[in-house]
């Protein structure tokens, strides 16, 4: 009888931690295919003001959750994780500019994928590999998800630029600047031609991808030695949401020097998009909650099967924007290849959680 009970105890506990974990996932799906609309149709210029307004934004939740976590203990290490996605983060807006929200996102999710789903599966980087029940469903799911973004290569995207106005462009950088000087100041983005644009945009979604996937390295490094005797991390907790407050605040530390060094190659000028702040705003808090939710389905699915689900699951999302919203994405061609990529992407989701159950 004892058995009996603690066998059904365990199946529950289980069955609640898959119901969480997913439910995780699935926000957080919806969410980072989502964060980025808010800004997409204000100017962000070069972007790099941008970013420190959406890496603030984030920040600021990290110190809620932190409170409401009651403070734990702050890993310096951490932080690394942020950094290599702060690193990313400041080539997002001239991939969305050259290539589009919808391949833009599609590609470095697929990247994001490889590097953090290998990475936990085998073991990379000195963290511990993650086993799953079903080792090939796993495979399959991870094999899928890569297919898929060999497909999204070939979709094209028509990416329309940002008209000057009155609210779009940069506050004046001296007083005696007309509004048609402003209107002359173009990003680099804009100077490219399409096929560079094109070039450009996907090398740089490949770069971000493989940087968001090294992300959480840090964070499971310490969880894994922590399960360790005799290391500095002995004793460190197991539950990924308390790594939240170290790792954004890597986020908006490296961000804020790359904003300074900025500034500093403009001799302190520089292009400051005012309508573009609360949009980015928004989109920071989007994206956290969505960031949150993934270190939720990594402590209650593990990474090695959160990555594939949380990592293309996006593309999805933001697809649609693009296609219903934005038009970056026309014809019949274009239409067909998202719709055999997004069955071979559901096909690999679905993989990927049956490996864990």
């Amino acid at each position: 009888m004892n058995i009996w009970k603690a066998y059904n105890t365990f199946n529950s506990s289980n069955g609640t931690d898959l119901t969480i974990g997913f439910t995780s996932s699935t926000v957080a799906v919806f969410l980072f295919g989502t964060n980025f609309v808010p800004v997409k149709k204000f100017d962000t210029g070069d972007g790099m003001f941008f970013q420190w307004i959406i890496c603030a934004s984030i920040w600021i939740v990290s110190l809620v959750i932190n409170l409401i976590q009651n403070c734990p203990q702050f890993w310096p290490l951490a932080m690394v994780g942020g950094f290599a996605w702060a690193t990313g983060n400041v080539t997002v807006v001239p991939i969305v500019k050259t290539i589009g929200l919808a391949l833009g996102l599609l590609i470095w999710a697929s990247f994001n994928l490889l590097t953090g789903w290998a990475s936990s599966r085998f073991g990379w980087f000195g963290i511990d590999p993650e086993e799953v029940s079903r080792p090939i469903l796993n495979y399959i799911g991870a094999g899928l998800s890569l297919l898929s973004a060999v497909i999204f290569f070939f979709v094209k995207t028509e990416v329309q630029s940002s008209s000057a106005s009155l609210e779009s462009t940069p506050l004046p950088r001296e007083s005696s600047i007309n509004l048609s000087e402003n209107n002359s100041d173009d990003s680099w983005v804009n100077r490219l031609s399409p096929a560079r644009k094109r070039v450009v945009g996907c090398s740089l979604a490949v770069v971000a991808g493989i940087l968001y996937g090294s992300s959480f390295v840090p964070v499971l490094y310490i969880k894994d030695h922590g399960r360790r005797n005799g290391t500095i991390y002995t004793g460190a907790s197991q539950f990924d949401l308390d790594y939240v407050f170290a790792h954004f605040s890597g986020i908006f530390l490296t961000s804020t020097i790359y904003f300074l060094i900025y500034c500093a190659v403009r001799k302190n000028k520089p292009d400051v998009y005012p309508q573009a702040i609360l949009p980015g705003f928004v989109s920071g808090v989007l994206w956290a909650i969505a960031n949150c939710c993934w270190f939720m389905a990594n402590h209650y699915l593990s990474a090695v099967v959160s990555f594939p689900i949380i990592t293309t699951g996006p593309g999805l999302v933001a697809a649609v924007w693009g296609v219903l919203v934005f038009k970056e994405i026309k014809g019949l061609k274009n239409y067909m290849l998202l719709t055999v990529a997004f069955c071979i992407i559901l096909a690999g989701s679905l993989s990927t959680a049956f490996s864990k159950v």
